[in-house]
C-alpha cells in the first residue's frame, strides 16, 4: 500500500518495511530461515499525495488540507449543475467549515461513485498524528496502515515467516490470492487460527490438537493477525 506524509520529514520517499513482531515470533515458532514483512510505499512529494491510499499528517497539515480541499470544493460547487452533486459538495463545505477531514463524513454508494472523481486528499484516510507519534516511525506506520482499514495476516513454514497485507473485510479465497494466483485457483478450504491463540498453544501442532485450529470455505472473512494453511487441490 502507498502512504502520504505531509507535515513531518521522519519518513523520506520510497519503499520501507513496516516491522512486525509477529513475524518474528512465526520465524522462531516454525524454524523459518527468513522474515517478510509488508512493505510500504512512502509518498512524501506534494504533487504525488493523491496516488496514496492514506495519509499521515500533522495537526498544521491537516489545516493545510482543509483550506486546498475547501477552495476545490467551493470552485466546483459554483459550477455544479447536477442537484446530487451539489447536495453532496453542500456536505463537504460544512465539514470542512468545521476544520473536519472529508474521509470522516458518511456516504453512500452513489456519493462515493461521485466523490472518486474528486481531487480532494482528505477524502482518503487521514491519520492526524500527535508529537509523540512522531518519535517511532514503525509504530506510526502501523498505527496509520489499520486506520486506513488495512489489516495483516499470515503465514509460516520452511520457506519464510510472512506478512500478508489486504483491506478489512477480504475474504479467504480473496486472501489466497494475494499469496499466488494459483492458490486461489485451487482454493479449497483454509485453516485457521489466530496468531494469539497459536502462541498461547506453543505452535500449529497444539493448537490443532486444542480444536483452535478451524476449517474455513472461501466466504471467511479474515481477521488481523490470522494465521492461514490454505488447502488447494494442486
Amino acid at each position: 500500500m502507498k502512504i502520504g506524509v505531509k507535515g513531518t520529514d521522519i519518513f523520506t520517499q520510497g519503499k520501507t518495511s513496516m516491522a512486525d513482531e509477529r513475524v518474528k515470533t512465526l520465524k522462531a515458532m516454525f524454524n523459518s530461515p527468513k522474515e517478510v514483512f509488508i512493505q510500504i510505499e512512502i509518498i512524501a512529494e506534494e504533487a504525488k499525495l493523491l496516488e496514496a491510499d492514506g495519509l499521515i499528517v500533522t495537526e498544521s497539515a491537516k489545516l493545510d488540507l482543509v483550506v486546498a480541499d475547501m477552495e476545490f470544493v467551493e470552485t466546483r460547487l459554483a459550477r455544479a449543475a447536477d442537484e446530487a452533486e451539489k447536495g453532496l459538495l453542500t456536505r463537504f463545505k460544512d465539514q470542512l467549515d468545521k476544520e473536519s477531514l472529508l474521509c470522516d463524513v458518511a456516504l453512500n454508494e452513489q456519493e462515493k461513485t461521485l466523490a472518486a472523481g474528486y481531487s480532494m486528499l482528505s477524502l482518503r484516510p487521514v491519520f492526524v498524528a500527535k508529537p509523540q507519534d512522531l518519535e517511532d516511525k514503525n509504530k506510526l506506520l502501523l498505527a496509520a496502515y489499520a486506520h486506513a482499514g488495512y489489516i495483516s495476516f499470515f503465514t509460516a513454514g520452511d520457506k519464510d515467516a510472512h506478512a500478508w497485507s489486504i483491506k478489512k473485510g477480504t475474504t479467504a479465497y480473496d486472501a489466497a490470492g494475494v499469496i499466488h494466483t494459483a492458490i486461489q485457483q485451487g482454493f479449497i478450504r483454509a485453516e485457521v487460527v489466530n496468531f494469539k491463540e497459536l502462541v498461547a498453544d506453543g505452535g500449529l501442532s497444539k493448537a490443532r490438537s486444542n480444536n483452535h485450529v478451524r476449517l474455513e470455505m472461501k466466504e471467511y472473512v479474515v481477521q488481523d493477525g490470522d494465521y492461514l494453511v490454505i488447502r488447494t487441490n494442486k
